[in-house]
């Protein structure tokens, strides 16, 4: 351990230059895909109406418990339980649209994101390096 240098990349020696390279890389290209991304959310329903509202009881009531005696073990499934069915009721409402881009930006964005990807998995092989 002890004579690793600062340039090993996982444990391997060499491949700092290709993990720097490949890490901006795919940052880059991972924000110009999630910049042409349009997430739109919906209201869910339960017979018939707009009934969001509804699936804050559970959640406000296990509050309300652990409140009065925050060991209640019913207060905290009724909070944890109803945050996870409110976070479950917005991800399965959400609409998720590519924004219209030309093929040529399209091709930049994921050859970015998917050769920085790939750089980053080449930085953690061994390179060999030559000791002078």
């Amino acid at each position: 351990m002890e004579n690793r240098s600062f340039t090993d990349v996982g444990g391997t020696p060499g491949g700092i230059g290709h993990f720097l390279l490949g890490f901006a890389m795919a940052c880059v290209g991972g924000f110009l895909i999630t910049h042409q991304v349009t997430i739109v959310g919906s209201y869910w329903s339960f017979w018939g109406g707009n009934s969001f509202g509804i699936t804050l009881l559970p959640m406000l009531f296990g509050v309300g418990i652990l409140f009065w005696n925050g060991k209640n073990w019913l207060g905290w499934l009724l909070t944890v339980g109803g945050a996870l069915f409110i976070f479950a009721g917005i991800i399965a409402n959400m609409h998720i649209y590519f924004r219209p881009t030309s093929l040529f930006e399209t091709m930049v964005m994921l050859i970015l994101l998917v050769g920085g990807l790939v750089l980053i998995a080449r930085s953690l092989r061994s390179h060999n390096l030559k000791q002078s």
